[in-house]
Formats: C-alpha cells, sequence, structure tokens
C-alpha cells in the first residue's frame, strides 16, 4: 500500500516506519521535527520502501493539498502532534493547532481522496483506573490538560468522518509507551530518563510521592498495535486501547531500573492538577478485533531500552 506518516521522525513514528516498511509498503514521512529527529530515519534511507521525507507542519494546508494529489494513498497514520502535557499548560494555542486543526486538515484531505486515518490519540484523555480489570474505552475521560483537551477534541472529528461520511477511521490510545530512541531529556518518557540518569550517575527525580502507577507499553509492540489498526477494517469507526496489562507505581520503577533507594528522590510536582494517579490498560478490545496483544515484559522491555541508551550517541 501507499501510506502517509505523519510524525514519522519521533520516537513510536519511527517505529511504525519501521514495522510498514518491513511490511513492503511504500511509506511517505511528513515531520516538522518539533519533536521528532530526522537521525531517527536515516537506517531508512536506503530502503526503496521510504518514498520521502518531507519536513513539513500539517498546519501548512497547501503541502498537504499538494502529497494527497500526486500520491494514491490508502492510509494516513497521523501520528503528529505536540505531545507534552507541560508544554500543552503553558502554550495550549501551539497545542491546540497542531493536534486538532492540524488533524482538521488530514481529514479533510483524507475525506477528499478516501484515504483511511489511524489517529494516534493518548491514554492522558482518561480519569483515573477505579476498577481492578483496567480502563476501558467506554470508562470515563478527563481533560486534565490542554495536550488532552485537544486530543479528545480531535479524536471526536475523526470519529464524526467516520459516521458523517462513511470514511474508515480509527481513534487508538496507547498507554505510556517507552523504548529504544525515546528521547533522554526532560520531554523524554520516565523509563528513558530513569535509564539515563542511572547510567551517567545521577539521581532519580520522582514528581509527588511516587504512589501513582504507569502501564508501560513497550515501542515495538505499539507500532505493532497501530499498524494493525490501520491493516483491519474491524475496528473502522473504534476506539481501541493498547498496552502492557499490569500497572507499576513510579516508586517501583524506580526501584526496579536503578536498585539503589539512596539514588531516588522525591521533588515537588510541576503540574500536579494534571497528574493522573492510576493507569491500567484493557487491551481486551484490541485482542479481540485486532488479534493483538503485547509481546515484551517490562524487564525485558527496560533491559533492551538500557542496551540501546549505553551504545548510541542518540540520546
Amino acid at each position: 500500500m501507499n501510506i502517509l506518516l505523519t510524525g514519522g521522525a519521533g520516537f513510536i513514528g519511527r517505529w511504525v516506519a519501521k514495522h510498514l516498511l518491513d511490511d513492503g509498503h511504500s511509506v511517505w514521512i511528513v515531520d516538522d521535527l518539533s519533536n521528532g529527529r530526522e537521525v531517527n530515519i536515516d537506517e531508512f534511507r536506503e530502503n526503496s520502501g521510504l518514498k520521502a521525507f518531507i519536513k513539513g507542519t500539517i498546519l501548512d494546508d497547501t503541502l498537504l493539498e499538494r502529497l494527497f494529489e500526486e500520491n494514491s494513498f490508502d492510509i494516513c497514520y497521523h501520528l503528529g502532534a505536540s505531545i507534552n502535557v507541560q508544554d500543552s499548560i503553558d502554550d495550549p494555542r501551539t497545542t491546540f493547532n497542531n493536534d486538532t486543526i492540524g488533524t482538521f486538515y488530514i481529514l479533510e484531505q483524507c475525506r477528499k481522496y478516501d484515504v483511511k486515518v489511524v489517529f494516534m490519540s493518548t491514554c492522558m484523555v482518561y480519569d483515573r483506573c477505579t476498577n481492578l480489570g483496567g480502563i476501558t474505552e467506554l470508562d470515563p475521560i478527563k481533560p486534565a490538560s490542554p495536550y488532552a483537551g485537544a486530543k479528545i477534541a480531535a479524536e471526536n472529528m475523526v470519529l464524526s468522518y467516520y459516521h458523517a461520511y462513511g470514511l474508515p477511521t480509527v481513534v487508538i490510545r496507547p498507554f505510556n509507551t517507552y523504548g529504544p530512541f525515546q528521547k533522554t531529556g526532560g520531554e523524554g518518557g520516565v523509563v528513558a530518563i530513569f535509564i539515563k540518569n542511572k547510567l551517567s550517575g545521577k539521581m532519580l527525580n520522582i514528581y509527588g510521592d511516587g504512589t501513582q502507577t504507569r502501564d508501560l507499553l513497550y515501542v515495538e509492540d505499539c507500532a505493532r498495535f497501530v499498524a494493525e489498526a490501520g491493516y483491519s477494517d474491524a475496528v473502522n469507526g473504534e476506539i481501541v486501547n493498547a498496552g502492557l496489562g499490569s500497572d507499576i507505581a513510579i516508586n517501583d520503577l524506580a526501584q526496579l531500573v536503578v536498585g539503589d533507594e539512596s539514588r531516588i528522590c522525591h521533588v515537588k510536582h510541576i503540574h500536579p492538577q494534571s497528574e493522573i494517579q492510576k493507569l491500567l490498560c484493557n487491551s481486551d478490545k484490541a485482542e479481540r478485533l485486532l488479534g493483538w496483544r503485547p509481546e515484551i515484559s517490562l524487564e525485558e522491555g527496560i533491559r533492551r531500552t538500557e542496551q540501546w541508551i549505553k551504545t548510541t550517541n542518540l540520546i
């Protein structure tokens, strides 16, 4: 198939690109490099399946019009977005423009050319988990940050195009994803930051009391889920979660990573109002409709991520 991948030079986008190329598809990547890095896709440069990398924004309607007019896309995997909760609190306009208005521009082109849309949302749209079985797609949402609010707005637009126009669309909500190629600085994920600080001999700082939990999904499992959501008609018009199916307190995660209590400290939370106390995913729907289930344990995923951080300069 011919596939447009927005945000393809980002952390998850890079792995989705790899999966799609490995499956033999032709891939066009659009990324403005505000979060992504061109070096992430360097290894695909010689792959005949990578048709183009375009540095550009999804807010450039003219660029999108040209891309869709010149290429007969079958699927658009829409991962391009502002993704940082704190940034959205500090600068909600940028997040809203990128995540909601940018998604609208993508939808309009996909409607015009009848291209399936796989929209990458986030587990951050949910309220805290209150049941033992984990958060299902029917559980309450709570836009506790402008990031979550912008994603919910975009989700509703994506689903409206399914109902109003019959456009094949799907909203996917992966839980906290980690692994190789994730940034290890302040804008990175908690696993990458903890491992980097461990290897650098630094303290592992935990916001708040550390009892908040996360369901941590290894990035290759996530990329497989993203790809499968595009391949299958069974999820059209649906919202679908993906996660490991077990959660871990941040205190316990820090201990698992560094194994030394003296290197763990707690600091004042920078955005406590947007904290979700418990995130635990129920992926039953993904398994039922896509046959997807996670394959990489947290311990194995941490081992792979640490090995990557140790052996690369891409940090």
